[in-house]
């Protein structure tokens, strides 16, 4: 697994915005990741301070892996995951920009695992321990399974991250109270004001955010006006917390009589520019306007700033306030770390596990093979006498013989799972016990394992037993968009070969070329793809 993306840890606002993807575009955006050789999976996650590509890297074409169905090698696996790095920032700068590039961050294998974990956790938001997250995680995986981008590995691993955000809510108390971007705006406000009774706030703006920041202007007493393009949503929301609808063509009279301005929509462009706040400052005759700005990209012009008696805050001016926020919380975050960190140490357990598997299946399929051809000879010789019931008794005992021989060595290879030479020891144990090249029938073995009970991972058309496939890891406790993006289908680069070259059984592999990122290192790897760390 990758990750690729950049957020308020990495990037200003005036970079994100550029980013900036909506709802309607993310399907495209998914399209055309996926559509590259080196992508098989992929999920977006754009809110209004993160815009993060997470993707499961291709393996090669059915005839290309490695014989007998072993995992790649640690070689193998860092080339593939250094490919789907390379094509993610590509998708990603041909949308930003060149600008983008020098604020990306990234991360891979089980490093990039954590970061989406913590993500989850709302440890990597502005506002520590606020709930939208999940929220917003939960609707990029829906679109991600709409896009039919999300397979079995990515799939289980973004499922995994929601229960994990669960977890840390429920355990610690790193939500509790008032946190979120809306909830620090209108704490900003009362440091303006002091007390809001009796001051008008008026509110841009219909959706989430929107929402939450009414309540709480009207529960510390403000007046509230609520302005939609939508005159339903306003009427509704307006009703909804008790204060006044307006129609969008009022926008102006509205700006004249508020006090504070909270604005949070999703247009592509500025609803409240220059010329509007200049004649509404003229006709509000010296009177201070406070607009405080939470959308990505921008609702507010940034130029209003410059007038007099004219103050403006975006969701970056607000990191004083959302740092003392992350104070009163530190043992509760350090609570959530914990449980992060215990949480991908599992998964990544699980997830190499898992990619033992054909290995496992195989020498399983091998001994079977081997012994059930000596009861075959022995029957139509010596033993050709026995009955259907001495028969029955004779296979039972093959398969008991089967399941003790090879206990052992499956328990030991599976707890090698995290030992970083596992890929040396199983390409010893398949030639040792010549899996690849066992003289067996299409299926073999490995046709009468699945019929005995190893079902079949119709996600990605491998056989893996049930010991193995777990319905999860054990759980241990419009503005910026590149309009060529628009017309990028899911064939933009349906024309590109795969590039997976077929490695000869034994050969070594071949050293990567000087545009291959291929490091032993994950770190590494990222700063070889000018990224950041997470």
């Amino acid at each position: 697994m990758i990750f690729v993306g950049l957020s308020h840890k990495t990037a200003p606002i005036e970079v994100r915005e550029r980013l900036a993807i909506g709802r309607s575009q993310l399907p495209e955006v998914l399209a055309r990741l996926t559509a590259h050789p080196a992508i098989a999976e992929a999920l977006v996650l754009s809110t209004c301070n993160r815009v993060e590509v997470y993707a499961s890297p291709r393996r090669p074409a059915p005839g290309l892996v490695r014989p007998g169905g072993a995992p790649p090698s640690a070689d193998d696996e860092r080339a593939l995951q250094n490919e789907a790095l390379r094509a993610a920032v590509s998708v990603l700068i041909g949308i930003g920009g060149d600008a983008v590039r020098g604020h990306l961050a990234g991360r891979v294998g089980a490093d990039a695992v954590v970061h989406l974990f913590r993500v989850a956790a709302s440890l990597d938001s502005m506002v520590v321990g606020e709930p939208q997250i999940l929220g917003q995680m939960k609707e990029a995986i829906e679109i991600a399974r709409g896009a039919k981008t999300l397979g079995a590995r990515l799939g289980r691993a973004a499922h995994r991250a929601i229960k994990v955000g669960k977890r840390v809510r429920t355990e610690t108390a790193i939500g509790a109270g008032q946190v979120s971007v809306s909830s620090v705006a209108i704490d900003l406000a009362r440091q303006i004001f002091t007390e809001l009774t009796g001051h008008t706030a008026l509110l841009i703006g219909a959706g989430e955010m929107a929402e939450a920041a009414s309540k709480l202007l009207v529960r510390a007493g403000a007046r509230l006006v609520v302005v939609n393009r939508s005159p339903e949503r306003a009427a509704a929301l307006a009703r909804e917390v008790g204060g006044e609808p307006r129609p969008w063509a009022e926008l102006e009279r509205a700006v004249v009589e508020a006090d504070i301005v909270v604005s949070s929509t999703s247009s592509p462009s500025y609803v409240v520019t220059l010329d509007l706040v200049r004649r509404a400052r003229k006709a509000r005759r010296g009177r201070s306007l406070f607009l405080i700005d939470i959308a990505v990209p921008r609702d507010i012009d940034p130029a209003v700033n410059k007038l007099d008696n004219v103050y403006l805050y975006d969701v970056d001016d607000l990191s004083q306030i959302v740092a003392q926020s992350v104070e009163g919380r530190a043992a509760e975050a350090a609570r959530a770390e914990a449980i992060v960190v215990d949480e991908a140490q599992a998964f990544e357990a699980w997830t190499l596990e898992r990619a033992l598997t054909p290995t496992i299946v195989g020498l399983r399929a091998r001994t079977r093979s081997i012994l059930a051809a000596e009861v075959e000879r022995s029957l139509s010789g010596k033993l050709r006498h026995l009955g259907p019931a001495e028969r029955q008794a004779l296979a039972l005992m093959v398969e008991a013989a089967t399941n003790k021989l090879l206990h052992v060595p499956t328990t030991r290879l599976r707890a090698m799972a995290a030992d970083p030479r596992v890929a040396e020891h199983v390409d010893s144990l398949r030639e040792l016990f010549d899996i690849d090249g066992a003289p067996v029938d299409a299926d073999g073995g490995v046709a009468r394992a699945l019929a005995e009970g190893e079902p079949r991972d119709a996600a990605d058309d491998r056989r893996t037993p049930l010991s193995a496939r777990g319905a999860e890891p054990p759980a241990s406790g419009d503005r910026g968009v590149d309009p060529a993006l628009r017309q990028a289908g899911p064939r933009a680069h349906a024309a590109e070969e795969n590039g997976h070259q077929v490695r000869p059984p034994g050969a070594r592999p071949q050293p990567a070329e000087a545009s291959v990122l291929a490091v032993a290192n994950p770190a590494a790897a990222v700063r070889a793809a000018g990224l950041k760390g997470a």
